[in-house]
């Protein structure tokens, strides 16, 4: 067979081009590495024996099927995985994809869940989904307070669910004192780290079970992608949550998975910028006459400040949130008058956006569930980017002084 003969074992008599056109020669990479991570598009693998195949579907690192595991996706996940200091994780076609699994494996029929108050929206609907179709009851705390937890737990309690910062209200979670009473009872804490990502905190560090991320935001960063990753603290529920997968079918395409990779190699500079404005703003903002209130865990007045300053040293992340003196109707006139922030519902991209969360992201909640969370009518959610913070405060003053008439 000759060298460009794209088999495994020599076709005779040689391969027709209507054949060659279809197994194209898959080069093999001697005596060097590629600086990037290849992109694996193919869905499905071959093997050169039927022992091999059978054997794959046994494995958890065998690549068989797009369905069960891909060569970028793997690298993706193992990459998050080193970032979150986890023993595996696995990677979803979205944020969602990845909270959904893991409660869809996690919780059954009768289940209790304890979950913070200040959820991201798209989590409350599905605990409030689950609680319609399966029966799972929830109890909502603050997330602020051990002996509320304690309180909180049951016999049936199956999981304990955080937001390192929640969204939209930037509280932040005493992530370690939490865990370490649902421990105690032997339930598992899942903590959604989007609003963090691992370069600000590592909550399997602080004793939680699980890390939840939306790729879509930090990880990726360029509002080019949709993507979601769970991070295990121990291979057992790491297997236990991936055969769920494999039956679910919500794993992330490649390509998606190598723009994250790409993406993540220049998290740590955006997380500097993005932390270093949103600082510089939430300051400035609170200063303005039209400005009711701000949160953000870098000032001093905001109530987990102190919390922060333990679990978050080297920043407070990228959000804002900012009510308005002038309630709804100067929350719309704010959102159409900015130039350089973009109206968008998602975060976490090098570009700033802004947002009404009760009309958008929280929309599932209604009067009294917004007002636990903590979300008003003139509730506005900055994300800020890593542009120039002077151009970006000379945007929001002057949509501010506009917001300030209506």
């Amino acid at each position: 067979m000759s060298d460009d003969t794209p088999s495994r074992h020599p076709f005779h008599p040689p391969l027709r081009p209507e054949t060659f056109a279809v197994h194209p020669p898959v080069p093999e990479i001697t005596g060097s590495r590629p600086l990037g991570v290849p992109l694996h598009q193919g869905h499905v693998f071959g093997f050169d024996s039927a022992d091999a195949l059978a054997e794959a579907f046994e494995r958890p690192d065998a690549y068989l099927y797009g369905r069960v595991g891909n060569p970028t996706v793997h690298a993706l996940e193992q990459a998050v995985a080193r970032l979150e200091g986890g023993a595996a994780a696995l990677s979803y076609a979205s944020g969602m994809g990845a909270i959904s699994g893991v409660l869809l494996t996690l919780l059954g029929t009768g289940a209790h869940v304890v979950a913070q108050t200040c959820v991201y929206g798209g989590t409350y609907a599905l605990l409030t989904d689950l609680a319609r179709r399966w029966g799972v009851d929830v109890t909502y705390v603050s997330g602020t307070d051990p002996d509320e937890v304690r309180a909180a737990l049951r016999p049936e309690t199956r999981l304990l669910y955080l937001e390192t910062i929640a969204n939209p209200t930037a509280r932040v979670s005493d992530l370690s004192a939490l865990a370490a009473v649902a421990a105690g009872a032997g339930v598992p804490t899942a903590v959604d780290n989007t609003f963090a990502s691992p370069l600000l905190c590592r909550p399997l560090e602080l004793g939680a079970d699980v890390v939840l991320h939306s790729a879509t935001k930090y990880l990726a960063g360029h509002a080019d992608v949709l993507g979601g990753v769970a991070v295990f603290k121990d291979e057992e529920l790491y297997l236990r949550v991936r055969h769920a997968r494999v039956e679910q079918g919500a794993i992330t395409d490649p390509f998606a998975a190598w723009l994250t990779l790409r993406g993540m190699q220049t998290l740590p500079l955006r997380m500097e910028r993005h932390c270093a404005n949103a600082a510089e703003l939430a300051g400035r903002l609170q200063e303005h006459q039209a400005v009711a209130a701000v949160r953000h865990p870098s000032l001093p007045g905001h109530p987990d400040h102190a919390i922060a300053a333990r679990l978050l040293p080297a920043g407070g992340g990228g959000v804002i949130s900012f009510d308005l003196a002038g309630g709804r109707e100067a929350g719309r006139t704010l959102m159409e008058a900015v130039r350089v922030a973009s109206l968008s519902v998602s975060l976490g991209d090098v570009k700033t956006l802004i947002m009404h969360p009760a009309s958008t992201s929280h929309r599932q909640l209604d009067a009294a569930a917004l007002e636990r969370a903590g979300i008003g009518p003139g509730t506005v959610r900055l994300s800020v980017g890593v542009e120039h913070v002077e151009d970006l405060w000379a945007d929001l003053e002057q949509a501010l002084e506009r917001a300030g008439k209506s």
